[in-house]
């Protein structure tokens, strides 16, 4: 008799002892089922089902914290990197663009094949030349991919990426688009990649300011970026100092919120993190697009 057999033999037995019993002893009655009659059931592990929700996505690692969030969008086409690497911090943030040409599934891909590159081919031994080198691999081969994959539904999409490396006091930076990376000293700007956009074209030729910029209608109108035709990057050194602060983000911050604002948020609180979500607190009142910030303490 196997065990359901047995269990059902035992509630018909116990059904046919409560008929005789009094009502204040049935109450009392239990199923009681052997030990040697339970079945040694093995139970698969269960993995946990990745996150794929980019609406809101969050990075903390020691001394860097980042969130992307789809701000004032349907979805975020926006993607964030915070990793360590052996001796390096390998922080990124990247912008699609093509909207409904899945400017998501680029970013995403871009900082993909970022991380892999230097997953797999950085090492401690690598000159600040060298790690040069190997940015302008990854940004080269991120291209190319995006490239190969802008089919279909997806044809014409692209994504910004602006990449910092951190090694000890050094740090090295990639940008292609308009995503920026700012470098703040004792409460001072001191270094910010340049776009590749019109707007920025027009401030170079002296036709309007920076803060003329902001309020542009053609602002959002890049120049150059991952899997379009027209692609660049820029390479940056820098030297840091304790304290510094490296903020790397997307236009939905600081095409809407001005770079005073921006430092008086960083000169009053201390952490990355508190930074970064007053930063996106304030960028969240006044944008119209998606938001990503990452904050960098030395």
């Amino acid at each position: 008799m196997n065990i359901l057999n047995k269990i059902k033999s035992k509630i018909n037995n116990v059904l046919k002892r409560n008929k005789e019993e009094s009502k204040e002893e049935k109450n009392k009655t239990k199923i009681k089922i052997e030990e040697e009659e339970f079945l040694d059931i093995e139970i698969p592990k269960i993995e946990p089902i990745e996150n794929i929700n980019r609406n809101e996505i969050i990075y903390e690692k020691d001394n860097a914290y980042g969130i992307s969030h789809k701000g004032n969008r349907e979805n975020n086409e926006d993607c964030i990197l915070i990793e360590k690497i052996k001796d390096i911090y390998l922080l990124s943030v990247a912008d699609g663009v093509g909207g409904h040409n899945a400017g998501d599934v680029a970013s995403e891909m871009a900082v993909n094949i970022l991380k892999e590159t230097f997953m797999e081919k950085y090492n401690e031994n690598l000159s600040i030349e060298e790690i040069k080198e190997l940015l302008k691999e990854a940004y080269n081969k991120a291209h190319n991919k995006i490239k190969e994959n802008a089919v279909g539904n997806k044809e014409g999409m692209g994504t910004t990426l602006t990449t910092a490396i951190i090694k000890g006091d050094k740090c090295v930076i990639a940008n292609c688009g308009d995503s920026r990376t700012y470098l703040i000293r004792n409460g001072e700007l001191i270094f910010k990649t340049k776009d590749h956009s019109l707007v920025q074209a027009l401030i170079d030729e002296g036709h309007i300011s920076e803060k003329e910029a902001m309020n542009h209608p053609m602002k959002n109108i890049i120049t150059s970026a991952l899997g379009l035709d027209e692609f660049k990057v820029d390479i940056y050194n820098l030297d840091l100092k304790n304290n510094d602060i490296l903020l790397l983000s997307s236009d939905g911050l600081h095409d809407y919120v001005y770079i005073d604002d921006i430092l008086k948020i960083v000169n009053n609180n201390n952490t990355p993190k508190d930074i970064v979500n007053k930063l996106l607190n304030i960028a969240l009142k006044e944008t119209k697009d998606n938001v990503s910030i990452i904050v960098y303490k030395k």
